[in-house]
């Protein structure tokens, strides 16, 4: 079988015929991939966000589920069937993906206490598979903040419980953020108990409380983290942020063997805040050059 030197080939075709070519010869995919919030992007479950994300230079995006308020469920756009079509031959035109689908409605919204919160729940996954996504992000958020309320502890554990059983049973993942730091988080995951409910990692956590963010990653390890918001609080772009070091961060994530999203929230430019191209094109460009790089 002849190959063509300029051609690029997957690894498994290689596999499949028996053939070895230097490593710079093989189309590989990339260890880190960018994508941006659709909230945060003021676009939220809107169509246009795709056309935005694809000019402020990301791979992808995260959906987020719509409101919640006092709701029984999601004011969830994407469960008509028209609408959700829409989105995915919106993403396959740009040549983008969701990474990702949020509950970002619990950030204010009490998990611990919603009397409707597994239809919440089966609602987020029902759209994951029927849009073929595999990582929900589900925040404990204000009054699921389990340094501030301990008490609510068992209650959150039990319920996640149940989210676990339902995740496995729908073929994915939920990533949830919480206010513990990461040794705490992962004495939450045992006492959880699935494979299922892992952490999505915020930055901006561990930075704000004055943590070391790389010891927390290495506490967490490979397979407890699903995604990651890789950004700090507003004030400036991450390439002109003080504490945190983008570099020693892939570093870190390299020497754990972890690949995956890297998902923009903030770190806008406290001066043009609302410039959403410019800020999250800056961010998008920066973090590129670092975990893209080569």
């Amino acid at each position: 079988m002849l190959l063509n030197r300029r051609q690029f080939i997957t690894s498994s075709s290689l596999l499949s015929a028996g053939l070895f070519l230097p490593e710079a010869w093989v189309k590989t995919k990339p260890t880190y991939k960018i994508a941006v919030v659709d909230l945060m992007i003021l676009k939220r479950q809107k169509l246009g966000a795709f056309q935005l994300t694809k000019e402020i230079g990301a791979d992808g995006l995260e959906v987020d589920m719509g409101g919640l308020g006092q709701r029984e469920t999601f004011d969830n756009q994407l469960a008509n069937p028209e609408i959700r079509q829409q989105f995915l031959a919106k993403a396959k035109e740009l040549n983008l993906e969701i990474c990702s689908l949020a509950m970002t409605g619990f950030y204010a919204q009490s998990f611990a206490t919603r009397p409707t919160y597994q239809r919440m729940i089966q609602d987020c996954f029902d759209t994951m598979n029927a849009m073929n996504v595999k990582v929900a992000f589900l925040p404990l958020g204000i009054q699921g903040d389990l340094v501030k309320n301990p008490e609510l502890r068992p209650a959150i554990v039990e319920r996640l419980k149940v989210v676990g059983k339902m995740a496995r049973k729908a073929g994915v993942i939920v990533g949830i953020e919480t206010s513990l730091d990461a040794k705490g988080e992962v004495a939450l995951l045992d006492d959880i108990g699935s494979k299922n409910i892992q952490i999505y990692v915020n930055f901006s956590n561990p930075l704000k409380a004055g943590r070391d963010l790389h010891d927390e990653l290495r506490i967490l390890g490979k397979t407890r983290i699903c995604q990651i918001h890789c950004t700090d609080e507003d004030g400036v772009w991450l390439q002109n942020n003080p504490r945190i070091d983008l570099k020693k961060v892939k570093q870190t994530l390299d020497d754990m063997h972890w690949k995956g999203w890297l998902v923009i929230e903030r770190s806008r430019d406290a001066s043009d805040p609302r410039n959403v191209k410019k800020n999250f094109s800056a961010n998008a460009a920066y973090l590129k050059s670092i975990f893209q790089a080569g």
